[in-house]
């Protein structure tokens, strides 16, 4: 059989290198029923062609045949992959650029953000895989997209064995400020990172937690410059403002600013969020000016 891929991602977001995991495990369980993988073009003749989407908001491409198998978030929040090709170690082969391995840890969480359709998909936070499980015998780095790993401690000892074992980790999803105790802190100092370690900080009520975790990390050696903060933006701007105000007094820190958006809510960021998120905070400007003065400089009314 010939099989078609189809990255909704790749295909429509400008710069988009990060590999589909499902897509990688659907690759190798074809080919190692014999089949040959490529991916999918409009003209192509294919015996079967999958689409994965992560996103809601990214658009369906009308040319894909209409048997096409569809899954990811993006298209339908409770898709799963078949037992027998979830157990597949991926084929990285599809993606000739990506240099690391990827993965879970842990699955699932146990909050109940209103933005995060995590719980709805994965269920309460569990044990998924153990780090040597995931790791690639030709890279020393391992990204892990666990949600929130560290409300696991299943998850926390797995972390806890990456030390010296001379792999170089990223936790890409942020994780939860409000669970680093000392003893986690020392955990995280420990660890080889590929660049920073991330905490999400979408809230008022997360603010306290995330000074707390980043004095705990400084205390263990970690310095500001080496932590990444994701940042939720919400219609109230005042609120991301307040936040922006006070991460920003740990000199080096890195401020990443995500615009509100969930299209099943009918949730679509206003201009004011696309310009505090896509302008103010990823040129740098918060560094050196407020909000407010920036709205001012530019003559921007909200």
């Amino acid at each position: 059989m010939k099989i078609g891929l189809h990255d909704s991602e790749a295909e429509t977001l400008r710069k988009k290198t990060f590999p589909n995991y499902a897509l990688m495990k659907i690759s190798a369980w074809h080919k190692s029923q014999g089949d040959t993988v490529e991916w999918w073009y409009p003209l192509g003749d294919f015996d079967k062609v999958y689409s994965s989407k992560i996103f809601d908001f990214t658009p369906e491409n009308p040319y894909l045949p209409p048997e096409t198998i569809r899954g990811g978030t993006g298209y339908d929040v409770k898709s799963v992959l078949p037992e027998e090709t979830e157990n597949m170690f991926p084929d990285y082969s599809i993606y000739p650029d990506c240099d690391y391995a990827i993965g879970y840890i842990t699955r699932g969480c146990p909050n109940l953000c209103r933005w995060c359709v995590v719980p709805e998909k994965e269920g309460n936070i569990r044990p998924y895989r153990t780090w040597k499980e995931l790791v690639r015998p030709d890279s020393n780095k391992l990204v892990l997209m666990d949600n929130n790993i560290l409300a696991c401690e299943y998850g926390v000892k797995q972390l806890e064995s990456l030390i010296d074992s001379g792999y170089a980790i990223d936790l890409n999803q942020g994780m939860d400020a409000r669970l680093v105790t000392d003893d986690i802190a020392e955990i995280l100092s420990c660890l080889k990172w590929i660049k920073y370690i991330r905490f999400s900080c979408d809230t008022i009520g997360q603010i306290q937690a995330v000074e707390n975790a980043l004095c705990l990390l400084r205390k263990h050696g970690v310095k500001p410059y080496k932590v990444f903060i994701y940042l939720l933006v919400t219609d109230d701007i005042h609120n991301a403002t307040e936040r922006v105000e006070r991460l920003k007094k740990f000199r080096g820190i890195t401020i990443y600013a995500q615009a509100e958006r969930n299209d099943r809510m009918g949730i679509v960021p206003n201009r004011l969020q696309l310009e505090f998120s896509q302008r103010y905070i990823y040129s740098g400007k918060y560094r050196t000016e407020t909000w407010d003065e920036y709205c001012k400089r530019l003559n921007i009314r909200g």
